[in-house]
């Protein structure tokens, strides 16, 4: 029995050992080596602890410029309100520094030349982090804005046609479509209460974009899609919670916490709800992931980010009465009274056009690019270990005056006057959209829906600010409005 006692202790023992070594290994000495070889190259950043890496650090900002952000009287210098931690770090460090977020090593690149060199490497050197992936599987599955080398190409090779231009021609009317009940909500809405009332436009917008996007993949209404969408919003709003520590919610997420519990219930649910919605035969269960993958990336990067981009358009309009007045013209001429548009009509949108590139701009919806290098490489003249996290803030690029000039942090439409890669120098510092092999795919039917939504909204009704809009931008994986975007809507005599 004592002998038994005894090998079960050694075994103990050993097994103990092992898990220390182990979490010693993936929490420290991995990373500081991947530290040691880029700090010899001058690359520096904040000393990192062990197990938090900077992450309390990170909070101790936030928490210390508080009292700062709410004084913040500038509605497009929203920097120091969602990434102070960034604007800190730059400042001490310069461009390119180096942060730890526990199990992870990120390399936060801000300059021009880094940033293009990124494009050359293939999906499969410089792919979606696998932590990343890990941590926002219920989210994005294995789908295309997750998957990395062959599966993404293969996934690529089959969406991508979808959304061509000749096929968003096709889609104008069921936009169009989708538009025509937000227009009569608001009718509603204003006919008891005279023609000027206040409206909480966000939630009406994710409204129509969740429309688009149900008649896109099931040809269905909103009404009967709704269920996905709204528990796909409760879910991205779980999984952002958890990303502070972001290097350890692959590991968190076996926990039995509630917060865990909660997100696999939900996309549980969400699964069932698309395979029934769905209503077609299935061959396979990779066949299923596929269709059930995809549906929730299709949902996250054309609903809630066009939903969140109309937002803030319609903000930016508001705050800036004479482009609206110059864009409403516009949409009137262009629309003469119809609610029926096609893709010759959205050309003629030049000025909508440039307000929307501004907005983009300013609120670009995807405001972190997140790559690991895969392998060795060589950005800009660094040698990146392989493992290493790269991030590009794009909200700081969108607004750094060494790019965009003095004036980066206006809303200046007619920047984009003679189109996008005139509007900045290098011209691929402008990237709503991504960067790369990875640019996003559906990025016309974005631009299709925002241009008719907002040519329709502009034709029926004025905006400007309400005395209760609190401008407080967070970051829950797209940057929006924390407390909703209330607008006083009048309707057009």
């Amino acid at each position: 029995m004592e002998k038994l006692l005894e090998i079960i202790l050694v075994l103990l023992f050993m097994l103990v050992g092992s898990a220390i070594i182990y979490l010693y290994d993936i929490l420290w000495l991995r990373l500081e080596k991947i530290r040691k070889k880029l700090r010899r190259q001058g690359i520096k950043g904040p000393e990192p602890s062990m197990i938090y890496g900077n992450t309390l650090e990170m909070k101790r900002i936030r928490q210390e410029l508080k009292c700062v952000q709410r004084q913040e009287t500038n509605l497009n210098n929203y920097i120091s309100i969602i990434f102070p931690h960034f604007l800190l770090w730059r400042k001490t460090y310069g461009p390119i520094f180096l942060y730890s977020t526990g199990a992870v090593e990120i390399l936060h690149v801000a300059q021009p030349e880094m940033v293009k060199d990124m494009c050359h490497w293939t999906p499969s050197e410089v792919g979606r982090p696998h932590y990343l992936m890990k941590s926002r599987k219920p989210l994005f599955g294995e789908g295309i804005l997750a998957a990395n080398g062959d599966l993404w190409a293969y996934e690529k090779k089959i969406l991508a046609p979808e959304f061509f231009v000749e096929k968003i021609k096709g889609m104008i009317g069921l936009i169009v479509d989708a538009t025509v009940p937000l227009l009569q909500a608001w009718e509603n809405v204003l006919d008891g209460t005279g023609d000027s009332k206040e409206i909480y436009v966000d939630g009406y917008l994710r409204n129509f974009s969740a429309d688009v996007i149900a008649r896109a993949c099931f040809g269905s209404s909103f009404t009967q899609g709704k269920d996905i969408f709204c528990k796909l919003r409760q879910l991205q709003k779980a999984i952002s919670q958890q990303d502070t520590f972001v290097g350890f919610s692959a590991l968190w997420k076996y926990l039995p916490t509630k917060s865990n519990r909660e997100i696999r219930k939900l996309d549980q649910e969400v699964r069932l709800l698309i395979l029934d919605l769905y209503q077609r035969p299935i061959n396979s269960s990779a066949a299923e992931d596929f269709i059930v993958d995809n549906c929730k990336n299709i949902y996250f990067a054309g609903h809630e980010t066009t939903a969140v981009t109309a937002t803030w358009c319609l903000m930016l309009l508001a705050a800036h009465p004479d482009w609206q007045v110059r864009a409403r013209a516009e949409a009137l001429e262009v629309c003469r009274g119809q609610t029926m548009l096609d893709i010759h009509a959205l050309r003629q949108l030049k000025i909508l056009t440039t307000v929307i590139q501004e907005t983009l701009r300013l609120y670009p919806p995807a405001s972190l690019i997140m790559r690991e290098a895969m392998t060795d490489i060589r950005l800009g003249g660094v040698d990146v270990p392989r493992g290493t996290i790269i991030q590009v803030a794009i909200s700081m690029l969108h607004l750094d005056k060494e790019v965009w000039g003095p004036d980066a942090d206006e809303f200046r439409p007619d920047r984009f006057a003679n189109g996008a890669a005139a509007a900045c120098k290098p011209a691929h510092m402008y990237m709503p959209f991504g960067y790369g092999p990875r640019l996003c795919t559906g990025q016309n039917l974005a631009m299709a829906e925002l241009k008719v939504v907002l040519a329709l909204l502009l034709t029926k009704f004025s905006f400007s600010m309400s005395p209760g809009y609190q401008h407080t931008p967070s970051f829950r994986l797209t940057i929006e409005p924390e407390f909703g975007m209330p607008l006083i809507v009048t309707r057009l005599l």
